[in-house]
């Protein structure tokens, strides 16, 4: 039996999944908890990842391994190889100004042309969560550091480059980090269209080019660990979530978790000024199309601690009340939102009278509003030229009865329900089994729940449409 590991290092944890390489069988799990914040130290990653591994069991019977990881994260690393200062994160909206400026300055001071144009030059308009705007923060805001950096990776890449043996003061060990296109595509100076850096891009964020990892396919592996598994070139975490559930072009994937993405497989790059759609890369040498949402499951998590209710007691009375919560209408920006790109913005409940102000209602609105900025980001994935026939829910968020009985009447389309696995950690364990065997791996896809489109949501979409409008 020869066995290949999948890591998911994501904001919250590192998970580690241990599967059969010819019949993607689960053989052990491990999970460690990364630090709270919106910047870290690295060495926790790498912690955590160590810890996780050993509550799976080790990696001493592993002949592969992958990493999955958050995307946009800015890892800066001078020339000995030591982490100048902590990673800022894809959730810092610290530097949302120096994102407009980046914008504005490629559009000699228009942002709509500035947007066109970094469409064009990358296939996303840059916003706070893009690696190029922490870099412009970072030359703004402490130039020491930003003089001290020497060269730009992202979290997979560290981790990777942790993995093949290399770290703090290792001779060479700047050449050998390595990364690929879906969490290349991420960074703003990468364009998944071309397969090509754009240094200029890169030198117009921190000031100067520092060395960037090389970019390999999607099948290439950049080395061993210094016990003699091999490596898989890795992924960001959503492109790592598409191969794990084999996702294929006219499904789009909707991820609720911390953040909210919904994202398709397509076979053509898109690029889009408004900058709501990214143009990312997947992991299988294809395209990613990608909207994020900051606000997800927080949004139902929130006023469930309000209601003093347990998740499972919200979303029974969320089921409670009727579709369209009696008119209440939430609009869920609690922690500023990215799409549409408002950092600043706070969350607003509207409609409210004597009669619907229900304890009902306020649940079914939390519910409902969630799920509407997730349907306008697959609306915006529509206009941009993708056929959608039905919606793949997963992530922790999906698993509320709520969600998944209310979502399709929002989204207007069918939903599929995925058997709860680490479909991140397994499309990284799948990377893993190809590297190793030297082919794909015939995995079967997961089990599913399937929920019809039939019901009404109450005009819910609609009013959100327009209330969104005055935020």
């Amino acid at each position: 039996m020869r066995l290949v590991a999948g890591v998911d290092s994501s904001t919250q944890s590192c998970k580690v999944v241990i599967r059969e390489a010819e019949t993607g069988k689960l053989v052990r799990y491990g999970q460690a908890p990364h630090e709270p914040g919106t910047e870290i130290d690295p060495e926790h990653w790498w912690i955590a990842l160590q810890a996780a591994a050993s509550a799976a069991g080790g990696l001493d019977d592993v002949e592969a391994i992958s990493v999955g990881g958050q995307q946009h994260g800015m890892v800066c690393l001078d020339s000995g190889g030591a982490v100048v200062r902590p990673a800022m994160l894809w959730n810092d909206t610290r530097s949302a100004p120096a994102a407009a400026e980046l914008v504005a300055e490629l559009g000699d001071g228009d942002p709509e042309a500035g947007g066109r144009a970094w469409a064009d030059a990358v296939g996303a308009v840059p916003v706070a969560s893009f690696t190029a705007t922490k870099l412009r923060w970072l030359a703004e805001n402490e130039p020491d550091n930003a003089a001290r950096t020497a060269a730009v990776c992202l979290p997979h890449d560290w981790l990777t480059w942790r993995l093949a043996g290399f770290g703090p003061g290792v001779p060479g060990g700047l050449d050998a980090l390595t990364t690929e296109a879906s969490d290349a595509s991420g960074t703003g100076y990468f364009s998944a269209a071309t397969g090509e850096y754009r240094l200029d891009l890169l030198e117009r964020a921190l000031g100067h080019a520092p060395k960037l990892p090389r970019v390999l396919g999607p099948h290439d592996s950049p080395g061993t660990t210094p016990e003699g598994a091999k490596l898989g070139v890795g992924a960001g975490d959503n492109a790592a979530a598409a191969l794990g559930l084999h996702a294929e072009p006219g499904e789009f994937v909707v991820s609720i978790g911390t953040s909210g993405t919904i994202f398709a497989v397509a076979d053509n790059p898109t690029s889009d000024p408004a900058g709501i759609v990214a143009g990312f890369a997947s992991a299988d040498g294809r395209h990613l199309p990608l909207v994020c949402t900051l606000n997800a499951s927080r949004v139902p998590d929130t006023y469930a601690k309000m209601l003093g209710l347990k998740p499972a007691d919200f979303g029974e009375l969320a089921l409670s009340a009727p579709a369209g919560a009696g008119g209440l209408t939430l609009v869920p920006y609690l922690e500023g939102e990215r799409t549409p790109n408002l950092p600043d913005a706070t969350g607003s409940m509207h409609g409210i009278t004597t009669q619907n102000f229900t304890r009902e209602n306020l649940a079914r609105a939390a519910v409902e509003g969630m799920l509407c900025g997730l349907a306008e980001g697959a609306d915006a994935l529509t206009e941009s030229g993708l056929a959608c026939e039905r919606i793949v829910m997963i992530g922790g968020g999906a698993r509320s009865a709520a969600v998944q009985q209310i979502a399709p009447a929002i989204f207007g389309r069918p939903v599929t329900v995925p058997r709860p696995d680490e479909y991140v950690a397994d499309g990284m364990a799948r990377q893993a089994a190809r590297v190793l065997l030297g082919h794909a791996p015939r995995w079967d896809k997961a089990p599913s729940k399937e929920f019809s489109a039939e019901a009404s949501d109450g005009g819910a979409r609609e009013r959100y449409a327009r209330v969104r409008g005055t935020v």
